[in-house]
């Protein structure tokens, strides 16, 4: 068994003239959260599909646990766990009904259906069907499914979506808590906070391509410039905000001058967000 949970090589989807991924390379070692992020449209979902069977490349390949998913879909789909954006529950069913059916289809006889509730914060609703959820209750039921089977590997695409702060909280403390399991994560969003906050490794698509991809610190040194923020007090009553970069040579002498010439009512320092080093590295937004 490698080290390698999942591996692609040259991975390429086409929708008719459309090239939706072009040619992709990445691998995500055991264990890891590797966040797969990039606006709507740049080909997140379509490698989602090839990694888990449900399309079949074009060209390259995809190594899911050491197995060809082209090749044995079945032997890798029994062995991950997969939320998608779009709900696909029946709903005319009760949440517990849910989970156990997905678990006999899994040929999983011992969970604890209400425990996996439990975790995305829908105890006390499971007997209540389906319908009468509210979409971010929905989108908790899926990530509470995708678990059924204890997967070696999670995909999850965009799991906050729609919730309510603390839902979203408690999602990715599940993800977490489910790295620290053993499993492999691989996390699409176009949420780059969350995508800082739990991601290993990031590694950025854009227009069926991978632009970048590292961890999230390196990304910020390599791209990003730190600065110091400082709130003085300009001419009347009114403030103004300066900027200085840190990390260059006369940032010592900015700083000095800047305490010794001003009247500075706040300041802190902070470094370049995820989004930022996108737009640079892409010259437009994720939304």
């Amino acid at each position: 068994m490698s080290d390698i949970a999942v591996l692609a090589e040259g991975l390429t989807y086409q929708y008719g003239p459309l090239t939706a991924v072009d040619q992709i390379n990445f691998q995500i070692r055991r264990g890891e959260i590797l966040g797969f992020l990039g606006p709507n449209g740049a080909g997140k979902s379509t490698t989602v599909r090839m990694l888990t069977g449900q399309l079949r490349p074009k060209a390259g390949r995809a190594m899911v646990l050491d197995i060809d998913i082209a090749r044995d879909p079945k032997a890798v789909q029994a062995r991950i766990g997969v939320c998608f954006e779009i709900t696909n529950l029946y709903e005319q069913l009760s949440a517990l009904d849910n989970l156990k059916l997905f678990a006999r289809l899994f040929g999983v006889r011992v969970f604890d259906a209400e425990r996996l509730l439990d975790r995305v914060g829908l105890d006390g609703r499971g007997s209540e069907p389906v319908e009468r959820y509210s979409k971010g209750m929905k989108q908790r039921l899926m990530v509470a499914r995708a678990l059924v089977n204890s997967p070696e590997v999670l995909f999850l695409d965009e799991p906050t979506e729609g919730l309510d702060p603390t839902s979203a909280i408690s999602i990715r403390n599940l993800i977490l808590e489910e790295r620290a399991r053993g499993a492999t994560v691989f996390l699409t969003t176009h949420d780059m906070v969350e995508a800082d906050k739990l991601s290993d490794r990031v590694a950025f698509i854009d227009q069926g391509k991978i632009v970048a991809l590292d961890r999230p610190a390196e990304l910020k040194q390599r791209y990003g410039k730190r600065m110091l923020r400082a709130e003085i007090r300009s001419a009347g009553e009114g403030t103004e905000i300066r900027e200085i970069v840190l990390d260059a040579p006369e940032t010592p002498d900015r700083i000095a001058a800047l305490f010794e010439n001003e009247q500075v009512i706040t300041v802190h320092s902070e470094e370049a967000t995820l989004e930022d080093i996108f737009v640079q590295l892409t010259g437009r937004g994720l939304v």
